[in-house]
C-alpha cells in the first residue's frame, strides 16, 4: 500500500483524534484513509457514467426546451 505524508491544520488534527476517541473509527490510520476516500468520492464527476454522453446532452436540452406556442395564462403582457 502506497504512504503518503501530509500536513493538516491543527483543528482538522484534532477533529481526526476526536473521531478516533468517539470510537467512529477504529485508529488514525482508518480515520486517514476512510475520510480521505470520502474526499476523493466527492470529486468524481457525473461524466463518468456509461452511455453516449453526447446523447443524453442532446435529450435534456431538447427536454429543457419549451414550446413558444404554450403560453402561461397569466401572461398577458405583450413583448417584442
Amino acid at each position: 500500500m502506497p504512504t503518503a505524508e501530509v500536513s493538516l491544520p491543527d483543528d482538522i488534527d484534532i477533529e481526526i483524534s476526536q473521531l478516533v476517541e468517539e470510537g467512529e473509527f477504529i485508529n488514525r490510520d482508518q480515520a486517514v484513509e476512510e475520510l480521505l476516500s470520502l474526499g476523493v468520492s466527492a470529486y468524481t464527476t457525473e461524466e463518468s457514467t456509461t452511455g453516449p454522453a453526447d446523447e443524453d446532452l442532446f435529450t435534456q436540452v431538447v427536454e429543457d426546451q419549451q414550446d413558444p406556442a404554450i403560453r402561461n395564462e397569466g401572461d398577458d403582457e405583450h413583448t417584442l
